[in-house]
């Protein structure tokens, strides 16, 4: 009966860590969500202009964080999930050109609670696939009763054309678990490259008409 008491009071435990795990990543999106906001009616006072087209966020499920401290040699321990994955909170902001990816990028690492961790720069560098965002992984104070705990959370800025893309690539990916057809893979990488030509264009077009409205003001 001991042991059985011990093993209940073990499994309250750990559901009550990781509740509270969730609660800190669930509270630094918020966190970030609402500077996001404050950022977007900035933009739009200032500039008349607004870069964010619209924002997703989601909390990684237990079964993704697993597959990744495995594939990561690590211990499926909840120690090592706060330590080792940084990207159990996800925020995704879209963009309508390229320019306001890094414009939006420079603002977020200039904002004083927020600490920078590492950026990857998946649009000057695409992965293999074609993949092609902007990752930014950086840690928010949580203020709690029991003080200050830095959270972890994944910023994936990108145009409305690469967040299509990635939106495929990700369907093709569980469709095939990650080992599609050669002409799957061939055919999504000519997209990828069709994609980065018509962000290109567009940022270009949008470029020659603010032009056009600057000299029609003087």
């Amino acid at each position: 009966m001991n042991i059985m008491a011990g093993q209940k009071d073990e499994i309250r435990e750990n559901v009550y860590d990781w509740q509270n795990i969730m609660f800190l990543y669930n509270s630094a999106i918020k966190e970030v969500r609402t500077k996001l906001d404050i950022m977007s009616d900035e933009f739009q006072f200032i500039y008349q202009y607004n870069p964010i087209e619209y924002i997703k966020s989601r909390i990684k499920t237990p079964e993704s964080i697993v597959n990744k401290l495995k594939r990561d040699g690590y211990e499926t321990t909840m120690k090592n999930m706060v330590e080792h994955v940084s990207d159990i909170a996800g925020i995704r902001v879209v963009c309508s050109f390229t320019s306001d990816i890094y414009r939006l990028a420079e603002a977020i690492g200039k904002q004083e609670e927020f600490s920078v961790l590492y950026i990857k720069d998946y649009i000057k560098h695409p992965k293999e696939s074609g993949y092609r965002s902007y990752h930014m992984h950086i840690q928010v104070p949580i203020q709690t009763t029991k003080g200050v705990v830095p959270t972890k959370v994944e910023l994936q800025i990108r145009t409305i054309a690469m967040d299509f893309w990635a939106s495929l690539e990700h369907k093709i990916y569980y469709k095939f678990e990650g080992d599609a057809p050669d002409y799957i893979s061939e055919d999504l990488q000519s997209c990828a490259r069709i994609v980065a030509n018509l962000d290109e264009k567009m940022l270009s077009l949008n470029e020659a008409i603010m032009e056009v409205e600057a000299r029609q003001r003087r």
